[in-house]
């Protein structure tokens, strides 16, 4: 992978590898000097200061692909950033949105894998179900456009079709809109700052006739509220988490564990760990390995 991300006669590099494999590749991709279409959220989640350092000083610009984070993106070209009052990052909800914590106990493996408006892979796929995917984008917003973390709200969009929006400081909230495909992000992101034909669906606003937002259930969602929590400490927090998910959904998806597991494992490793920062790649890379030895140890002790 760092072969690739280094090659001479690219022009730019596209990571879209799921899990913390995508941290050493955007590294060395940025030490080459490539601009980077940035589809693994891992990487800035768990290495968000110094992916972000390393392409500030190397002159490379990293580019979303994730639809919530191109949305954004888009929202912004044209404005002045400083004039950023907050981001609005819309959510599906997963398949088990409204669902009460009881009712997640008995959640299959059949039922995880089934999302109701995207086909992915099947780890991006039980994270949103948990609602880990928001959580990682959370972080991953934070890094990517230089905010706060107060500065970043989640909304559950259960039709997809608003992909996020931006709020300026007269409070006028300007959103991107189109039919959940991923083509439209992810040549966006390759062809920036031009605009060509897509193949892809034409958004009919009367076809779907009616839109809704709603709050997230942080209480049910556990994962979701310990992302949130893990970069609001900052430091080792955002890896710890992501990699104890990483090992966590792996247990699921192999049977060692329940669907409701997941969010009780990611949450626990906050309290686990006392705080640490990250400064080189070591860090990240110890950090990761102490998370997933305390899944690992959780799951044989059970």
């Amino acid at each position: 992978l760092c072969t690739l991300a280094s090659l001479d006669e690219a022009d730019i590099i596209l990571n879209s590898v799921v899990g913390m494999v995508g941290l050493l590749p955007t590294l060395t991709a940025i030490s080459a000097g490539k601009d980077i279409a940035l589809a693994n959220k891992e990487t800035l989640v768990a290495g968000g200061e110094l992916v972000m350092k390393a392409a500030a000083d190397r002159g490379v610009r990293i580019y979303p692909v994730d639809s919530e984070h191109s949305a954004i993106f888009q929202c912004l070209q044209g404005n002045k950033r400083s004039q950023l009052s907050k981001i609005i990052l819309t959510a599906s909800g997963g398949p088990f949105f409204g669902r009460s914590y009881d009712e997640l106990k008995t959640v299959t493996k059949a039922q995880a894998l089934h999302h109701p408006n995207w086909d992915m892979g099947n780890k991006i796929t039980i994270d949103s179900a948990t609602l880990m995917n928001k959580g990682l984008e959370f972080i991953e917003a934070k890094w990517l456009f230089d905010l706060a973390p107060d500065q970043i709200e989640i909304v559950v969009h259960r039709q997809s079709v608003v992909h996020s929006a931006v709020e300026y400081n007269d409070y006028s909230v300007i959103a991107q809109l189109g039919v959940p495909d991923m083509k439209i992000p992810i040549q966006y992101a390759l062809l920036y700052p031009d605009r060509v034909s897509c193949p892809t669906g034409r958004l009919s606003l009367t076809d779907y006739g009616k839109l809704t937002f709603e709050k997230p259930d942080y209480a049910t969602f556990k994962c979701l509220s310990a992302a949130i929590e893990a970069i609001k400490r900052g430091g080792a927090y955002p890896c710890l988490v992501n990699s104890a998910n990483e090992e966590a959904v792996r247990a699921f998806l192999h049977d060692e564990i329940e669907f409701i597991e997941i969010g009780e494992i990611v949450s626990s490793v906050l309290d686990k760990f006392d705080m640490s920062d990250i400064r080189t790649y070591d860090d990240v890379m110890k950090s990761d390995k102490a998370a997933r030895e305390y899944v690992r140890k959780h799951i044989e002790a059970k």
